[in-house]
């Protein structure tokens, strides 16, 4: 992909492709036997992730409904993982989800999801399995990519020759020295991740699917964390190009670890400032019978954007949200 030009995408085209797109993947789910489940789009419980903000709106109809104030989701996985600790089993969703903030060339607040969990996975056969999906979306293309699989200490020594787990901070800072940042507040993680996004990402060839697994635990989001020296986040983010597609998980289902996680999310949020949010406490009551099981969501329109070679995501949108 050209990502310095925006591509000559007709509406139609787009339109289009990405009709192809949706049967291609509940193709691919149906050959697998996974099941296509549709889950609220309303919630009374928020994302308590400081770096994601929610959309909320107020109920009016009888208080006998629940909570006035609802909140429009983020992703489908906290109903998903309820529907996984009634026992549904392997399933997907393809649907809409809302994130409040920055609209413009890489995002619109109103996008497309994938996620999907398999049961009795780690987050290691999980990654085999949406390289393929991806593989076959790139099919309806013509294109195929080569694969390059490494552990997240792998990518930092090869590329950067700096160890993530033992280089001082100084040393994180020191390949960023030519790059504009606002230093204040930043922790070790927040460097981290401006290496990836400022030194890696930025590198990865157009036809190459690149994977990194197994992040620092501090970096552990709704993921297990294996035991170790050091100690890691099974989790992997798979990257067509230099976009990010696919966040995926080893799946925490310790509910006290959960409601501590997102404890420290809403303490992170007042220290910022932020509104602390509703923890979701339907999923925490289930949390500890949900089957061990690794899921992965997948962002649609960055997946269409590469298949469309263009660097704008209001080419594969029928309308922006400038235009909604």
């Amino acid at each position: 992909m050209n990502e310095g030009a925006r591509a000559p995408v007709s509406r139609l085209e787009s339109l289009r492709l990405r009709a192809r797109l949706y049967a291609s993947i509940r193709a691919f789910f149906a050959g697998r036997g996974v099941l296509e489940v549709e889950t609220p789009v309303l919630s009374a419980a928020g994302n308590t992730e400081p770096n994601i903000e929610s959309f909320s709106t107020p109920f009016s109809g009888h208080v006998d409904a629940g909570s006035r104030e609802r909140w429009l989701r983020t992703s489908p996985e906290y109903p998903l993982k309820r529907l996984l600790a009634d026992g549904i089993g392997d399933c997907y969703e393809l649907g809409r989800v809302f994130r409040n903030g920055e609209a413009g060339r890489r995002h619109n607040p109103e996008f497309t999801m994938l996620e999907w969990y398999r049961v009795g996975w780690d987050h290691l056969r999980l990654i085999d399995e949406t390289v393929e999906l991806v593989q076959d979306a790139l099919a309806l293309q013509g294109r195929h990519a080569e694969v390059v699989v490494r552990s997240y200490r792998e990518w930092f020594v090869a590329e950067l020759g700096l160890d993530p787990f033992t280089a001082s901070v100084d040393e994180l800072r020191a390949p960023l020295a030519d790059v504009r940042i606002d230093e204040a507040g930043l922790v070790r993680d927040d460097w981290l991740d401006l290496l990836v996004t400022h030194r890696l990402q930025p590198s990865f060839p157009r036809d190459r699917i690149s994977v990194m697994h197994d992040f620092p635990a501090t970096q552990c989001a709704l993921a297990k964390v294996r035991a170790g020296e050091p100690p890691l986040a099974e989790r992997f983010e798979l990257y067509l190009g230099s976009y990010e597609l696919a966040n995926g998980y080893h799946e925490l289902n310790d509910a006290a670890e959960q409601r501590a996680r997102f404890e420290r999310d809403n303490a992170r949020r007042r220290g910022r400032g932020q509104r602390e949010l509703p923890l979701d406490e339907r999923l925490l009551a289930v949390l500890d019978a949900m089957p061990a099981c690794a899921g992965v969501a997948l962002g649609i329109e960055r997946l269409l954007m590469c298949l469309a070679a263009t660097d704008d995501i209001r080419d594969v949108l029928a309308f922006a949200f400038a235009e909604a």
